[in-house]
């Protein structure tokens, strides 16, 4: 398996640096397969941008097969100051498109983190697809999209498909294409853990109108018995020597960066959604109520001054399980290195309003859409909203019935928009409790008209401002009212709590 193609996601663009390094010293690495045909970064000095990667690649395959590959973000404007996302349909517009896809090849493959649910405002993908259908009505278009982090497929036609393999390396998204006259294939793996074999249809000048193309997709579950069971090959003969050097590589870097590092021990599992929120298993409780108040707190001055910290529900990425809890786990679970900061003597009573505001729905118009921070708040948000509510669905689907029945493991239980059954392993569904947006430390025990330091993670500032204003008048606050609480970054919370209450 060679890896063919790999396009940019939403993250490398928060920071600019950590963009100018991936242009300057992780692209090159993919000679021409770093696919950014919307992205682009204007480098240091430079008057105009240039793409990240590369807009397009074309290539054959072992079996002689011409891929035409693109790489596409959804319509991003969180990144930072010197990184841009030009609108797809804008850049369809574009004369190198035009370019990229007037030959016909064997297989478009369009790989992007764009979901590909057409009920998503954010799924561009037609537009692109009905770009290339204008040309080529019956070229086989493979999709593999991303960003919402749920198991997803369509198809736009009777020749595509396109397939959504969940979040992080929880699943690999297997999609098939068979024609039995012409048995060669295509094997892809990309970095949106999305797998690819194709067997693709032999056109001929007699076959003006193809029949549909037979596809399947198949969501496997990441771990060696399922990769055992469907590469057939078994034991001591599945370890390839370039597997085990890539282990061993990534055991050096491992080490090289502490990840082992063991801060405590975890007496039982925190869960993000399969808890309710409060309680004592929610990793959301664990995080604001406990984890949060010690760690802002080291060598804080206004330690001493009563407070409720507020945090967006969905900083917390993953579980935190029971036993050693290392410093990949830490990264894991909660790894947005987020700021802290705050605004000093706002009267309990407001300071509640604040919380109910922010959880109320729409956010006030202030700097909406023009902000770097607020486009960023905005779009995790947004992440997180689609997959609690792929996770509610899909609990609401039988799933008490299917957990007391304990005949299954537990895991994700797929009902998506393509024909057949996509899950590899049958599961009894997760069991799912909504959270509220954002979450907040116990609020002090203090008179209501008694103030207290309001202490809210970083990029969320512009929307704590402009809801103090609009629920009181004795004062007008600006960012001017707004300082730094903690060098305590959100990433190290975990971390720092564990060392001192998990010993």
């Amino acid at each position: 398996m060679s890896l063919i193609s790999t396009f940019s996601l939403s993250h490398e663009l928060y920071n600019y640096s950590v963009t100018l390094d991936v242009h300057q010293n992780f692209v090159p690495k993919f000679n021409g397969r770093y696919l950014t045909s919307n992205v682009n970064i204007t480098l240091p000095g430079a008057s105009g941008s240039v793409p990240i990667g590369s807009r397009y690649a074309k290539f054959k395959t072992r079996k002689g097969r011409k891929v035409t590959s693109l790489g596409v973000l959804f319509d991003f404007t969180g990144g930072a100051k010197g990184t841009s996302v030009q609108k797809v349909a804008d850049m369809v517009k574009e004369l190198w498109f035009a370019e990229a896809i007037k030959e016909e090849p064997d297989l478009f493959l369009l790989a992007g983190h764009m979901p590909v649910s057409k009920s998503d405002s954010l799924d561009k993908w037609p537009l692109i697809f009905d770009a290339i259908r204008a040309l080529h009505p019956y070229t086989p278009i493979m999709i593999l999209g991303g960003h919402t982090h749920i198991r997803d497929c369509t198809q736009y036609d009777g020749r595509s498909m396109a397939l959504e393999s969940g979040r992080y390396m929880e699943t690999i998204g297997t999609l098939d294409v068979y024609d039995d006259l012409y048995p060669s294939s295509l094997y892809q793996l990309i970095p949106d853990r999305c797998s690819i074999a194709a067997k693709l249809d032999h056109k001929t000048e007699a076959s003006q109108n193809p029949e549909n193309i037979v596809f399947s997709r198949r969501y496997l579950d990441p771990n060696r018995v399922t990769y055992e069971y469907h590469t057939g090959v078994k034991d001591n003969k599945f370890d390839t020597t370039l597997g085990l050097w890539i282990t061993s590589g990534l055991k050096a870097l491992a080490d090289k960066f502490g990840l082992n590092f063991v801060y405590g021990i975890a007496k039982r599992d925190y869960t993000t959604n399969q808890s309710p929120y409060p309680s004592e298993g929610s990793s959301l409780s664990l995080f604001v109520e406990k984890a949060l108040p010690v760690a802002l707190g080291i060598n804080n001055t206004r330690n001493n001054i009563p407070n409720v910290i507020i945090a967006n529900s969905g900083s917390q990425r993953f579980n935190i399980y029971t036993g050693p809890f290392t410093k990949n786990d830490q990264l894991t679970a909660s790894f947005y290195p987020d700021q802290f900061l705050y605004i000093p003597e706002v009267r309990l009573s407001d300071a509640r309003k604040v919380l109910a505001a922010l959880n109320g729905g729409r956010a006030p118009p202030t700097r909406r859409g023009t902000d770097a921070a607020q486009t960023k708040a905005d779009d995790l948000q947004y992440v997180d909203e689609r997959y609690k509510a792929w996770l509610q669905d899909m609990d609401k689907r039988g799933g008490v019935e299917r957990r007391e029945a304990q005949n299954q493991t537990l895991g994700y239980v797929t009902s998506d928009s393509c024909p057949g059954v996509g899950d590899d392993i049958a599961h009894a569904p997760l069991p799912y409790y909504p959270l509220p947006k954002f979450v907040n430390s116990v609020f002090p025990d203090v008179a209501e008209d008694a103030t207290i330091d309001v202490v809210f993670i970083d990029y969320i500032e512009a929307r704590v401002v402009a809801f103090l204003n609009s629920i009181q008048k004795v004062k007008t606050y600006s960012s001017s009212d707004v300082g730094l609480y903690s060098p305590v970054l959100a990433s190290d919370a975990f971390g720092l709590y564990a060392q001192a209450a998990w010993n």
